[in-house]
């Protein structure tokens, strides 16, 4: 990392299209500022869309074949790709952050960021190498480009981004998360079991960092983060939040149930 601002390095990885590249800057960026080798400056604009490596095939949500359930060698395969997917995304939702809103922030809404994007690196490459001992490689199967719309439609606002990403899309993966674990150990593979794990708890911290700067922005604009939150998620999620939901991660994560039910289906 030749470059001396933290915007520039955060642009560096968005702009790197190779998968295990961009995982590797990431953690070397998080690294260097850890240091103390880059100014805080967030002064390099990120582009529109980060690059992506020729592989896999970015289909509409809508679009993507439904996943098999059961233990099976695909489905496995499967599901590890998905999941490493999410996390090359998530290293781009990282980064992207900290070059598009982190000017004039406070410096541990740097730090946490930071450290968001480090995590996501090592998770992708965690992933990878679970897929390599399975005879398979990211790239291999289609994948959905839902993630980067999320981040596309939240360009313009900092809250809106913090409620859909971390508060309503990684808080859906401490919902989902445990049963795949179970699904892993049920198929003799705790070997990936534990990767998830290790995802697991740190996705917890991420949530809880989306929800401590969610709250600083609404203590700073002297709104109630409640009734904000779920203004924002109808506006620009455009869905209800699916139960069942695992509330004691969430609580976990700083997430009070009153906080998120209000947008589950049914619910007065």
């Amino acid at each position: 990392m030749t470059a001396d601002t933290l915007g520039s390095v955060a642009v560096a990885v968005l702009r790197c299209g190779e998968a295990a590249d961009k995982a590797m800057r990431s953690r070397e960026a998080a690294a260097a500022w850890r240091a103390g080798k880059l100014r805080p400056a967030c002064d390099v604009p990120p582009p529109a869309r980060p690059a992506r490596p020729p592989r896999p095939e970015l289909r509409d949500p809508s679009c993507m074949p439904k996943r098999g359930r059961g233990g099976s060698l695909s489905n496995r395969v499967a599901l590890l790709h998905a999941l490493a997917h999410i996390e090359l995304n998530a290293i781009d939702l990282a980064w992207d952050l900290v070059a598009r809103f982190g000017a004039g922030m406070p410096r541990d809404f740097l730090d946490d960021w930071v450290g968001v994007g480090d995590d996501e690196a090592r998770h992708f490459l965690l992933l990878r190498e679970r897929l390599s001992a399975l005879g398979a490689a990211y790239g291999d199967l289609p994948a959905h480009d839902g993630l980067w719309q999320a981040a596309a439609k939240t360009a313009h606002d900092l809250a809106a981004r913090l409620a859909i990403v971390p508060l309503v899309l990684e808080a859906r993966g401490l919902d989902v998360t445990p049963s795949m674990i179970a699904r892993l150990e049920r198929a003799g593979d705790p070997e990936s079991a534990a990767v998830l794990e290790t995802i697991h708890a740190d996705e917890i911290t991420h949530v809880a960092r989306g929800k401590r700067w969610f709250d600083w922005l609404c203590k700073r604009a002297g709104c109630d983060p409640a009734p904000c939150f779920q203004s924002l998620v109808r506006r620009h999620f455009g869905a209800s939040l699916k139960p069942p939901f695992n509330d004691a991660a969430r609580r976990a994560a700083g997430l009070d149930a009153a906080f998120y039910r209000p947008l589950a289906p049914g619910h007065h």
